[in-house]
């Protein structure tokens, strides 16, 4: 049981575009050019196939007053790379990274 407790500790619940819940397995959180991305893995449904794709996400800090964190899409390809490639560095020995071109 407390196994249980601890795996959904790390799941967060954020809301798409179309105000539906999605739920993420956090990973990671990375610092790069002093801001801070969370690294999120979709939960799937039963089902569902699974990619292996993260989701990388900045953390929005504007809202100083909030005791949430919010979340906001990158739009920088080279910024995404840059703090995957610390992800990958960091979990090597973990996950089986593949280039995703098969």
């Amino acid at each position: 049981m407390d196994e249980n407790l601890e795996e959904l500790s790390n799941i967060i619940i954020l809301n798409d575009e179309n105000g539906n819940e999605v739920q993420f397995e956090f990973l990671d959180l990375i610092e790069y050019e002093s801001e801070e991305f969370v690294v999120l893995l979709p939960v799937l449904e039963d089902g569902e196939e699974d990619d292996g794709e993260v989701v990388i996400l900045k953390v929005d800090d504007s809202e100083e007053n909030s005791d949430e964190e919010s979340y906001v899409s990158v739009d920088d390809e080279e910024t995404l790379t840059a703090v995957f490639e610390i992800f990958k560095e960091k979990f090597k020995d973990e996950f089986n990274f593949t280039d995703g071109e098969q």
